[in-house]
């Protein structure tokens, strides 16, 4: 679980179940991060409601600041929690590829030695 985490709502009263699942969602996204970026993750969450003439829309945007770099997503949907879905697949996308720029080359060099001696 990402330890700083900071969650508002803008335009919008955020309810509990809200911010449960938001917590949920975006605070176990540590499990794609290395070891030592998971001590200095920190992670923010706005979620905005707009009205757009007789309908309401919701966006969820995320920034995820980690040791080298910073990761951002923002997508909108109809409903609060299909939003944060949504920022949670894109933001696991963007985690793949941190991971991959910034893992241990060691350990790809162990991997690929182990995958020759068979």
């Amino acid at each position: 679980m990402i330890q700083k985490l900071d969650i508002s709502g803008i335009h919008v009263d955020l309810d509990k179940e809200a911010h449960e699942y938001a917590v949920k969602k975006i605070g176990g996204m540590d499990r794609f991060l290395s070891r030592h970026a998971r001590e200095s993750a920190h992670a923010e969450v706005k979620l905005v409601e707009v009205k757009i003439k007789t309908r309401k829309q919701y966006t969820c945007e995320v920034i995820l600041r980690l040791p080298k770099d910073t990761l951002m997503t923002k997508e909108t949907a109809n409903t609060m929690l299909a939003a944060i879905d949504a920022s949670q697949s894109k933001l696991k996308n963007q985690l793949k590829k941190y991971k991959e720029k910034h893992g241990n080359p060691r350990l790809h060099r162990r991997m690929l030695s182990k995958i020759r001696r068979r």
